[in-house]
């Protein structure tokens, strides 16, 4: 059902709209996060980046789990997006099946928490103390946690950029 689950701050863009919806043949893509199912403008920037012929839910985390629960959508193939840590841990502990993590682009362009900086811990992954922990707890569920921005990139795991 779900052919990647992605964490990249941007949730839908042209790597995801050009490369990553037809290297991974998905027919679906979900995103869940709570301010673009709170906001009819990001819904339609989203919807417009989607590429044309895969439908796109955009609902909150826990819509979009509620959603990826729901035994229609078994025959489906889905691209799950969130574009944090923190989002992602709350998915993966709901919603069982998923393949692999994805991280593509974060920490570079969200706002920074008052008193927490962020610190530089790849290519395009720059996290604060709380989702390096949320990464940490994402890593120790056993799913491999890979960093790849396009599929054309090699795979990096992502284990030693947190210890």
């Amino acid at each position: 059902m779900i052919k990647m689950f992605r964490i990249d701050e941007r949730l839908i863009h042209g790597q995801i709209a050009i490369k990553w919806s037809r290297h991974t043949g998905v027919d679906h893509i979900v995103v869940g996060n709570d301010a673009a199912a709170n906001s009819p403008i990001i819904q339609k920037s989203l919807k417009m980046a989607a590429p044309a012929g895969i439908k796109t839910a955009i609902r909150s985390v826990d819509d979009a789990i509620a959603l990826l629960k729901d035994p229609r959508c078994e025959a489906m193939k889905i691209l799950m997006l969130v574009n944090s840590p923190e989002d992602a841990e709350r998915v993966v502990a709901a919603v069982p099946g998923i393949p692999f993590i994805n991280i593509g682009n974060y920490g570079r362009i969200a706002p920074e928490k008052p008193g927490m900086p962020r610190k530089r811990y790849g290519n395009n992954i720059y996290c604060d103390e709380v989702e390096v922990e949320s990464f940490k707890h994402l890593i120790a569920t056993g799913l491999k946690c890979i960093y790849q921005t396009t599929p054309e990139e090699p795979a990096e795991d992502i284990t030693n950029l947190f210890k």
